[in-house]
């Protein structure tokens, strides 16, 4: 759920993905092979290689949605910017009071920016623990489920223990991804944007 009504344009449910370990990578890039940062802080490790590991999160089912909201960088009516969200949340983070009544608030795990032209914003979590599975591989093999060059429509892709979404940009300047999970439930609610 996308808290800022006036931002939200269009939502689409990707999927239900299950977490067996506590331990997710984040990633905007399916570079392989997916390699683990290492670095001291999560900001370090989001700034440094686009990716960060999130531990402890709930393990069980998790349901991931697109969201399409205008971009929060210009206020401008007449701005066309868009940005995607991977939203991914605990299937039971709705029972929680904090969630419900909006006291939770998103905490901004890192920022990410790539400078040069990109063809593609794309973002995906994983479970560690099945990284070298053969359906994890699945969402690895890029090529295999992205839009055509000039197809604009998002397209993602969810296995068992993971899931991706990737939209192809207009002519552009890079890209900025911020990582965040609710400050209070980490745990049961990841976002990448």
């Amino acid at each position: 759920m996308f808290r800022q009504a006036d931002k939200h344009i269009d939502w689409m449910r990707i999927g239900a993905f299950v977490f067996d370990s506590q331990a997710a990578l984040l990633t905007e890039n399916l570079i392989t092979p997916l390699r683990i940062p290492r670095e001291e802080t999560t900001e370090e490790m989001v700034e440094l290689n686009g990716r960060c590991v999130v531990s402890p999160i709930r393990s069980g089912i998790w349901l991931a949605d697109l969201q399409l909201v205008r971009c929060p960088v210009c206020d401008l009516n007449t701005c066309d910017g868009t940005m995607q969200t991977l939203d991914a949340r605990h299937i039971e983070l709705f029972l929680s009071e904090g969630y419900q009544d909006g006291s939770w608030n998103y905490e901004l795990l890192g920022t990410h920016e790539v400078k040069k032209r990109a063809d593609g914003a794309t973002a995906a979590i994983f479970d560690i623990r099945h990284l070298k599975d053969c359906t994890t591989q699945m969402v690895l093999d890029f090529d295999s489920w992205k839009g055509k060059p000039n197809d604009w429509q998002p397209k993602s892709v969810v296995a068992p223990h993971a899931v991706a979404v990737n939209t192809n940009l207009q002519p552009n300047d890079g890209n900025k991804f911020n990582f965040s999970g609710l400050k209070y439930a980490r745990t049961c609610m990841l976002r990448l944007y």
